[in-house]
């Protein structure tokens, strides 16, 4: 589970920031440049070799970044997650062995669901914060509110990912469900591999405006 203190974090930044990194070199000043634009709380994925040093690089030069790792797929890389520091884990689906990986290590854990069928499965294994996913093709914020309507007592927490943008994120993040969005276009795969700073912390600065806008 997400601890207070860990969804007050990720919910003042609103956005979590979702990347692909294929050099670990670029992992500092891309965090950098996030935290210059007012983004706080990003998602290494596990789609390249240099996820995992880069989760260590931002944990060891970057403190004032909450960093998560995403694409978890096996209870292996639990371990390797838990053993890179990471602040909190990911999957785009619900797999039950790797969510008791994730609890035996007390790592926090967002599983994907995009049903109540999943959303029930994610209780019974003790999950509160949920990744929906994929957001828009599935139907949305109207469909998230339909879908989550009868569990809203239970306090469950949505992070929506999926089809999300600049124009559409921000009805997301104004619904009470809704911890945070993950931002793929924040930082997109190109433009760390070119190391274009300034235009991550432009769109960074960009969404956190708005987030700002909205909560306060």
């Amino acid at each position: 589970m997400f601890d207070k203190e860990l969804q007050q974090k990720i919910y003042r930044s609103g956005v979590i920031a979702v990347l692909v990194i294929d050099d670990a070199e670029n992992a500092v000043p891309l965090a950098y440049a996030l935290l210059d634009g007012g983004v706080t709380a990003m998602e290494l994925t596990l789609r390249t070799k240099a996820a995992f040093e880069a989760l260590i690089q931002i944990k060891k030069h970057v403190p004032e970044m909450t960093p998560g790792i995403g694409t978890i797929l096996t209870p292996e890389q639990v371990k390797s997650v838990c053993e890179g520091g990471a602040t909190f884990g990911v999957s785009p689906g619900l797999n039950p062995r790797v969510i008791k990986a994730a609890a035996q290590n007390q790592l926090p854990f967002a599983p994907g669901i995009a049903t109540p069928s999943d959303i029930e499965a994610a209780i019974e294994l003790g999950c509160q914060t949920l990744k929906f996913f994929p957001a828009e093709p599935s139907g949305g914020l109207g469909y998230l509110k339909s879908m989550a309507a009868p569990y809203n007592h239970l306090g469950l927490k949505y992070v929506p990912l999926g089809g999300l943008s600049l124009t559409n994120f921000g009805e997301y993040i104004e619904s009470p469900l809704v911890l945070a969005v993950g931002g793929s276009w924040i930082a997109k795969r190109e433009l760390i591999k070119n190391k274009d700073w300034k235009t991550i912390t432009r769109n960074a600065r960009e969404t956190a405006d708005i987030v700002s806008a909205i909560r306060g």
